[in-house]
């Protein structure tokens, strides 16, 4: 694995330095609230639009990708860029500043819900927040499906993927698979329709420029370099948790959660909230970790503070720790559950970025594989219109009823819950983003504002 410092000039992001980096990658995180699709949003609005760093292409080349791994795909993004921008060490800096500040948000709020079982207060700092990633999360979907669905074709792909996925509940492999078909057979038929997505931003995009013709060592495929990485991260992975297997057996709870954690690493296909209800299930039910209201106040806790939705991992892997803390004090036992938890669901999404990532750069120019690419785009607008979808559900109504009427499998609201506040503010903030266009700072700052008010006002 390549972990030389990275460099500046032309290697190191077309003159953006690893400093400059940092400090907006972990404005990246500090904003990376709305689960994927407001996280995926903020990031295409900072690096794409704002930043110039990478084209609206490699920025949907790689989405595309991480779409298709295991794991939070937004955290996932964040690693391929900055790999792709100063290399391993890069990879590092973006994918874990990206999770930072939700561990150790996740890990405060963990310690007051321990101590004084409520952290209403604390959520409802964020109310007005998530009113306004709504709002950026629908401006992202309407900023990359005008680029992405440039034809009919496109825009029915979208159409019928977020209607499998939304209406029918279709797994998400199934969805980008099917689609991913579509747009090779329709490629190498020679249809013109299903040239790569994406035009705008991509002859002054630093990354691109960086990359031209001359692609750098760190972006070619290299199969003993792949070995050496794979067997590296997953060493990293695996090792702490054969190390517990073998010092305290199988039924200690921290093994427990080495393996249970390790296993949601590999099937959380499709983002978090695919493998939420299993983990509830099984936390809940089989192991008797959490109370089922405890659950839905550590996904609370998830939705509203910043990083991917799967932190309420760590919430569960905190209170299992914290409910039979093994000869060991409470608060440290739950401590040490948390982090284990957080490790060994995010060390392999490195993995599949640092080993795979060459290879799907190399793709780029394969006309057949960019046709299908080009048409799962399409399918993943219609899957973050979904996730758009099941967000302003949860944000602007209270209860939501599931409808299982086969073949239809969805949650529809209730329409007398609506929350007026949250409807309120949400409109509020798309007006002052689609109308006058004001900056993403300044909307979160009035947002989160206007609910603190609402807050001492005693309305929320």
């Amino acid at each position: 694995m390549d972990v030389r410092s990275p460099r500046t000039g032309a290697d190191a992001g077309h003159g953006i330095s690893f400093n400059e980096a940092f400090h907006v990658w972990l404005r990246v995180a500090c904003l990376s609230f709305g689960g994927p699709a407001g996280q995926i949003a903020v990031m295409h609005r900072i690096l794409v639009e704002e930043k110039k760093w990478i084209s609206e292409v490699r920025f949907l080349h790689a989405l595309n990708y991480c779409m298709l791994l295991p794991g939070p795909e937004a955290q996932q993004l964040a690693t391929y860029v900055g790999w792709l921008m100063h290399r391993t060490a890069g990879g590092l800096m973006a994918g874990g500043l990206f999770i930072l500040p939700g561990i150790i948000a996740i890990m405060g709020l963990s310690y007051i819900y321990a101590a004084f079982g409520n952290v209403s207060f604390v959520e409802a700092l964020f109310f007005g927040l998530k009113a306004a990633v709504l709002a950026i999360v629908v401006e992202a979907v309407v900023r990359v499906g005008k680029r992405a669905l440039k034809n009919r074709i496109m825009i029915a792909l979208a159409v019928a993927a977020f209607v499998a996925i939304f209406f029918f509940a279709v797994p998400f492999p199934i969805i980008i698979i099917a689609a991913g078909l579509i747009g090779y057979a329709g490629a190498r038929s020679g249809r013109p329709e299903f040239a790569p997505a994406g035009h705008g931003h991509g002859g002054g995009a630093a990354i691109d420029s960086m990359l031209g013709e001359a692609v750098p060592d760190h972006v070619r495929p290299n199969t003993a370099r792949a070995i050496r990485v794979g067997a590296l991260w997953l060493a990293l992975w695996l090792v702490p948790v054969i190390a517990l297997l073998m010092a305290f057996g199988q039924a200690n709870v921290f093994s427990q959660i080495a393996l249970f954690f390790s296993k949601m690493a590999l099937v959380t296909f499709g983002g978090a909230y695919a493998v939420l209800a299993y983990v509830a299930q099984q936390a809940v039910e089989h192991y008797h970790w959490l109370r089922p209201h405890e659950m839905l106040d550590g996904l609370g806790m998830a939705e509203t503070t910043p990083g991917p939705l799967i932190m309420v991992l760590q919430f569960v892997g905190f209170m299992a720790a914290y409910r039979d803390p093994s000869g060991l004090s409470p608060m440290l036992a739950a401590t040490l559950g948390g982090l284990l938890a957080t490790w060994v669901t995010f060390t392999p999404c490195f993995l599949w970025i640092f080993v795979g990532a060459p290879y799907i750069e190399r793709l780029r120019g394969n006309t057949g594989l960019a046709g299908a690419l080009s048409a799962i785009t399409a399918a993943v607008v219609g899957v973050i219109l979904n996730l758009s979808i099941w967000f302003a559900l949860h944000i602007l109504f209270r209860e939501t009823v599931p409808v299982h009427a086969f073949p239809l499998n969805f949650d529809m609201p209730v329409l007398r819950s609506v929350d007026v506040p949250a409807l309120v503010l949400a409109i509020a903030a798309a007006t002052a983003i689609f109308r006058f266009k004001l900056g993403m700072l300044t909307v979160l700052a009035g947002s989160c504002a206007a609910g603190v008010v609402l807050r001492l006002a005693g309305v929320i």
